[in-house]
Order: C-alpha cells, then sequence, then structure tokens
C-alpha cells in the first residue's frame, strides 16, 4: 500500500475518480480537495473572489502574509511530508509541477498520469514513471 499525494488541478475532471479509484485499490491517497484536516481545499476565491485580476505585486503580498493561504500551504506540505509517492494527473497546474518536482527532488517516486494531447515534458524525465492510464498507475504502485 502506498501513501499517495494526488496532485492535479481543480479543473481536472478526472481527479476525484482517480483519488477514489486508487482508495478502492487499497493504497491511502491525499485529496487537495478534502484534506486530512477537514477544512475545505485551498481556493484563491476564498482570500478574494477577484483574484483573477491581482497584479504581481498584490499576488505576492497575499500569498506572503494571507492566513487562508498559509493554512492551505501548511496541509499540502504536511500531506506531502506525510506520502511515499506523488502521482501527478495531467492535466494540471504550476503548483502540481512545483509538488511533483518536490517530491523528484527528495528522491521519493514520483509517477506521471498523462493521456492522449497532453504537451510532452521533457522534464518529465525526472518522475519514477510515466504512465497512460489508471491501471498502469496501481500496476506501478503494487510492484
Amino acid at each position: 500500500m502506498a501513501r499517495i499525494y494526488a496532485a492535479s488541478s481543480w479543473r481536472n475532471e478526472y481527479q476525484p475518480w482517480i483519488v477514489q479509484t486508487l482508495r478502492n485499490a487499497g493504497h491511502e491517497v491525499y485529496d487537495f480537495r478534502k484534506p486530512f484536516n477537514g477544512r475545505p481545499g485551498f481556493a484563491w476565491s476564498d482570500i478574494d473572489p477577484d483574484w483573477q485580476s491581482w497584479s504581481a505585486k498584490k499576488y505576492r503580498e497575499l500569498l506572503t502574509t494571507s492566513p487562508i493561504a498559509a493554512a492551505g500551504y501548511v496541509s499540502d506540505l504536511r500531506a506531502m511530508e506525510w506520502a511515499d509517492t506523488c502521482l501527478l494527473i495531467l492535466p494540471c497546474g504550476r503548483s502540481a509541477h512545483l509538488e511533483a518536482g518536490w517530491f523528484a527532488g527528495r528522491g521519493k517516486r514520483c509517477l506521471i498520469l498523462t493521456q492522449d494531447g497532453e504537451e510532452p515534458e521533457l522534464m518529465a524525465l525526472l518522475a519514477t514513471d510515466i504512465c497512460i492510464s489508471i491501471a498502469e498507475v496501481i500496476a506501478r504502485l503494487n510492484s
């Protein structure tokens, strides 16, 4: 059984199904949408509904001073430390790629789940494995 950090995006419609499939296969999975701490997952709109119009200065300020951002960061970082495996579920955003890079840099297992139509990334070679189906992910986790 693996302890998995599922790195993805709120916009990835497959993420909830993948988390549940991994749990059904007997793995423990951190779901950023429903963190272990029982709070709702972090969303920029919780800080400011108009977050998409922020300047770079406002983004930096709120990232470093908002208690909501701090709580979301600590929740995800603790889960990353807890996990022995990262599953980067594509498509996803920049945060998920930073998380996967953290796992690779720490020498922890990092799997990428990709699909047809995803843009190739050279640095995906940092990952332990690149999988093209959830069945392949589960097989790698069980090996």
